[in-house]
């Protein structure tokens, strides 16, 4: 044996580096981090010679013979036994290139992106408002400042401006107007629930579908999740068939 990964030895039980790994994984990640230094791996070391000096000592007082012990490790064994089970089950099941690439084919609309806009606006409780300040900006007035100056939405801090968003996100009537405007373009009075806006867009992105080596790996994810699900599915109902189930709730 690799002395090298031996870090204590308590009574005739070996503590490996692979048993204080072993505990840092089972670590919140937020907590690990403070054990990530020698003096943090040395506090877990001792942890886990604590530990053996506990279990020599119940072996050495008969506590594995305890009934009550007895009882719960044979919960423990039978709840291990499982999930054992059910995860030799779905370890079972396999995909390949060719299944991957037809699903694909044929579930293209998941593997899309939304077309989106960046636009600005400004907000007013008026038609007649909206109109006149169109005028204004066909007067020279630049957008951000009369979105800094008339304008009910919050975006007026930003001279309007909401940023990038896709398809999707805004109420029909803006939506409708954004996405069928040019760049550049400055709309006409356009009604929403909130009031009336004068939009400005800055740029348009097309809706694009995802290339298959781009969804790839989340696709076999997908895949191989559906499919062991219908596997667990189906191998329930056979053992369902064979074993009698009676329920009291």
């Amino acid at each position: 044996m690799d002395n090298k990964n031996i870090l204590a030895v308590v009574g005739d039980r070996e503590i490996t580096e692979a048993d204080l790994q072993l505990l840092m994984r089972g670590i919140d990640p937020q907590r690990a981090a403070q054990f990530q230094s020698e003096e943090g791996k040395k506090r877990l070391l001792e942890e886990l010679i604590n530990q053996e000096l506990f279990y020599l000592d119940a072996l050495d007082n008969g506590l594995d013979k305890d009934e009550t012990f007895q009882k719960e490790l044979k919960k423990v064994e039978e709840s291990f036994l499982k999930q054992y089970a059910i995860n030799k089950l779905v370890k079972t099941v396999a995909l390949d290139e060719k299944e991957l690439g037809e699903y694909y084919e044929s579930h293209k609309d998941h593997f899309k992106n939304p077309a989106t806009a960046k636009a600005s606006h400004i907000l007013v409780d008026s038609e007649e408002e909206a109109e006149a300040i169109i005028k204004e900006l066909e007067g020279g007035l630049s957008f951000e400042e009369a979105a800094e100056k008339y304008s009910k939405c919050p975006s007026k801090a930003q001279g309007g401006n909401l940023g990038a968003f896709p398809r999707g996100q805004m109420v029909p009537e803006f939506e409708e107007a954004v996405f069928s405007m040019e760049k550049n373009e400055i709309s006409k009075p356009v009604k929403t629930q909130f009031g009336h806006h004068i939009i400005k867009v800055f740029e348009q992105n097309p809706e694009e579908m995802k290339s298959f080596e781009d969804v790839k790996g989340q696709l076999a994810q997908q895949l191989l999740g559906q499919k062991q699900h219908d596997l667990y599915s189906n191998r329930v109902n056979e053992l369902k068939g064979k074993y009698e189930v009676k329920v009291n709730l």
